[in-house]
């Protein structure tokens, strides 16, 4: 019997409650995991842009202090390529859900750290030490979560709707990034420096707990039980490195855009709009509150969307809107127009990051076999993230470069969406493909032997 086959028949034996109890646990359990690690993710972003730069930069003129600040924002992206290597070989070997239980204990317990670290002024230049050693703990870890629950949500999902519950996944960034935003609002603002500022990275504790409870719950799924019946990759990374390099790159290349549209909206506009242009910190914390809220509806309806008209077109509206609206969304930010200035941030994240961001997991899973699955859709993902991390630096250097203007900026965003829209036609449209094609011919060869 072949591989495909067996699946369907080990499915069969399952009841259709059984198997949507199953999809409900792993669709949770994947979006509570990511939420979590995208919270304590996003809260260092937020507080990097509001109070490191004066506890743990003091020394620095403002401007070299939040560049500073930046930089320990973008390094753990030089980790994450690492831990999507790491996580990605052993979660194709080993298996999913224990990958994703040692990433978010990784994660959470590197954040409740962050939360501890005395001040320069108390312990000096071993603050900021202290805090990139731990940051580069958080892109190791994060960078095997999304990879994870990709896979698990992807291999779960019905075939016609892998687009629709795929994009809880990143429903998770979108929701981690609104409690990381509301924590930070509620707090007084002139309490910060205090130690208020501490409160979300060490509240992440509780979470990691829940989290933990909630992913100890899942099984693996039938497509990687079956593959592990038949043959597993003893070298999953070497497999893609061989075999599925342009898939890599050209997931890594759609990405591009998007990956700058996000960290220009999370972790820079809360610099450049207060000190550039003139908005409160709480203006611009409001406009992220409503933009992910908004996030929370469209990302949803975008993955659905995908599923009926094609990956491909879906991802495509996100790019050309993003690449249209790169300079109208900094002309809006520098009218000093709240309505505009609203407007920009939520139109930006909610629909031109969205249509681009809710489609990749499926679009990314479909893209590779299963038995380097877990690899390549973490290694494509984390690969862009680089730019995405060094993003808010790029940003801010190109503004004190230019007086202030944000014309550079705009280029750079429009750039890198241009960018995004070539590799997307470069791609096949993956709607409806098999997602154990390869597990077959795996099968074929082990029986021929």
């Amino acid at each position: 019997m072949s591989n495909s086959a067996t699946i369907a028949a080990d499915r069969s034996v399952s009841s259709p409650d059984d198997e949507a109890s199953k999809l409900r646990t792993v669709i949770g359990s994947s979006l509570i995991g990511t939420t979590i690690e995208f919270f304590d993710f996003f809260i260092y972003g937020t507080a990097a842009a509001l109070v490191f730069p004066k506890l743990f930069f003091p020394t620095f003129s403002p401007v070299v202090g939040l560049l500073a600040a930046y930089a320990t924002l973008a390094i753990p992206f030089l980790t994450r390529p690492l831990g999507a290597i790491v996580f990605g070989s052993y979660g194709d070997r080993l298996g999913r859900k224990k990958m994703l239980i040692v990433s978010l204990s990784m994660m959470g317990l590197a954040t409740f750290a962050i939360g501890l670290v005395p001040s320069f002024d108390t312990i000096g230049v071993a603050a900021p030490v202290i805090i990139i050693v731990l940051r580069l703990v958080q892109g190791f870890a994060l960078g095997g979560e999304w990879g994870g629950a990709t896979t698990m949500v992807v291999e779960y999902a019905p075939p016609a709707r892998r687009g629709f519950f795929g994009s809880f996944v990143q429903l998770g960034n979108v929701m981690g990034l609104f409690i990381s935003t509301l924590v930070f609002a509620l707090l007084p603002k002139d309490a910060l420096l205090d130690g208020w500022w501490r409160l979300p990275f060490l509240a992440s504790i509780l979470m990691l707990v829940v989290g933990l409870v909630i992913r100890a719950r899942i099984e693996e799924t039938p497509v990687f039980a079956q593959l592990k019946e038949t043959e597993v990759r003893k070298a999953p990374f070497m497999d893609v490195i061989r075999h599925h390099k342009k898939a890599v790159l050209l997931a890594a290349g759609m990405r591009t855009g998007e990956i700058v549209l996000g960290w220009l909206v999370i972790g820079f506009l809360l610099s450049y709009a207060t000190k550039t242009v003139g908005f409160s910190s709480n203006d611009v914390l409001i406009a992220i509150l409503g933009a992910s809220a908004c996030g929370m509806v469209t990302f949803p309806l975008f993955g659905a969307l995908s599923d009926r008209i094609g990956r491909k077109p879906v991802y495509l509206i996100g790019a050309i809107v993003a690449a249209a609206f790169a300079f109208p969304f900094f002309w809006m930010i520098d009218s000093k127009v709240p309505a505009y200035f609203f407007f920009s941030i939520i139109f930006g994240y909610s629909i031109g990051l969205g249509a681009m961001f809710s489609v990749q997991p499926a679009f990314f899973s479909e893209a590779f076999d299963t038995e380097v699955r877990y690899t390549g859709v973490s290694l494509g993902f984390q690969l862009a993230n680089v730019i995405g991390g060094l993003t808010p630096m790029i940003a801010t250097a190109l503004v004190a470069a230019a007086n202030g203007q944000s014309w550079p900026i705009s280029t750079f965003l429009c750039v890198a969406s241009l960018i995004t829209v070539a590799c997307v036609l470069a791609s096949k449209e993956t709607t409806g493909s098999s997602l154990v094609r390869r597990n077959a011919r795996a099968a074929a060869m082990a029986q021929a032997r």
